[in-house]
């Protein structure tokens, strides 16, 4: 070689091992953590196994466990916060078109790739809910069935998630 050409070689291979050498780790798949008996809502500690529609985990960097949520509306509200500026790894929702309504487990998905009814007749752990689908067909045939809109996940708004109904308006407790 000559001396040009192995000045280049050698300070391709050096970079090379600098970066592998003080690379961050390569980060492991996510992958859904089901739901016990005993899994509660990170917001207000409702156990998600006692009521119906769908559930959601947000998997923030840095922490092991996701963060459980007993509604995709609460999902949203966490996501769609100014302030929330945690870094995200995964977030997860439930399949409803796979998924028993009444009994959710399993059927977990990006939900960033999902398609949700907004303002069917279904009714989640706090009310009025936003039903959750991988496809779009079932999301159709959903709002078909129970009323609603169907919308991508982009196309959810901070006003269309607003939590300061339920609990703060429960005069029966």
């Amino acid at each position: 070689m000559k001396p040009f050409r192995t000045s280049i070689f050698l300070a391709t291979l050096c970079a090379a091992a600098v970066l592998s050498a003080c690379g961050d780790k390569a980060e492991t798949a996510v992958v859904a953590v089901e739901i016990d008996p005993a899994t509660t809502c990170d917001l207000d500690g409702m156990l998600l196994a006692d009521f119906p529609g769908p559930k959601a985990q947000i998997h923030f960097k840095g922490e092991t466990k996701p963060s459980f949520y007993c509604d995709t509306v609460e999902m949203f509200n966490t996501l769609l916060k100014p302030e929330q500026v945690k870094a995200i790894r995964a977030v997860l929702v439930q399949d409803m078109g796979k998924a028993d309504w009444d009994q959710p487990r399993g059927n977990w998905f990006d939900a960033r790739t999902g398609f949700y009814v907004l303002g069917s007749k279904r009714k989640g752990s706090m009310g009025p809910t936003i039903a959750s689908f991988a496809q779009e067909i079932d999301a159709n045939a959903f709002a078909a069935k129970n009323g609603g809109r169907v919308l991508r996940f982009s196309d959810v708004k901070p006003d269309m998630v607003d939590l300061s109904g339920g609990a703060l308006h429960d005069t029966k407790m």
